[in-house]
């Protein structure tokens, strides 16, 4: 059977074919919006992963204390208000307070944040903590994580 001629219907519009060739050509256009949107998430993502607080925490290996620590409590409240051993201590005073608490001989300091402050201000305390040279470090009131995906209230 031979070809058909295209046809016009409109002088001013290109022929059309009634037997269209498959189109050989790749849209990569989806592929490139892909691409970018992954590079935006990669750009916003690895500065939080890159963020860390080193905390040195005993091991296996650690010789056994015989006489038990005297221990100091800091709380970080919901609000982000600080109390040491359960008095009102402002943020000027915290490295004063813990380079004093580095004198001491057998010390050790632990750490307790409410479920609702932020973790900037977590994050802020305990580089604090780790500037001030402070090794022997608990941290209090995990407990209500135990359990996977229920909260303690």
């Amino acid at each position: 059977m031979p070809a058909r001629a295209p046809t016009r219907s409109n002088p001013f519009m290109p022929p059309r074919i009634h037997d269209p060739q498959p189109l050989s050509a790749l849209n990569i256009t989806p592929l490139i919006d892909v691409l970018l949107v992954l590079i935006v998430m990669l750009i916003l993502t690895i500065p939080m992963v890159t963020h860390k607080v080193p905390v040195d925490l005993n091991g296996p290996g650690d010789p056994p204390v015989t006489t038990p620590p005297t221990v100091h409590r800091i709380a970080i409240a919901r609000d982000g208000a600080l109390t040491w051993d359960a008095a009102a201590l402002a943020d000027a005073a915290l490295p004063a307070r813990l380079a004093a608490m580095r004198r001491e001989d057998n010390v050790q300091l632990e750490i307790a944040a409410d479920g609702e402050a932020t973790y900037d201000r977590f994050d802020h305390i305990l580089a604090t903590i780790k500037q001030a040279g402070i090794t022997k470090l608990g941290f209090v009131g995990n407990e209500r994580f135990v359990t996977e995906g229920t909260t303690a209230r």
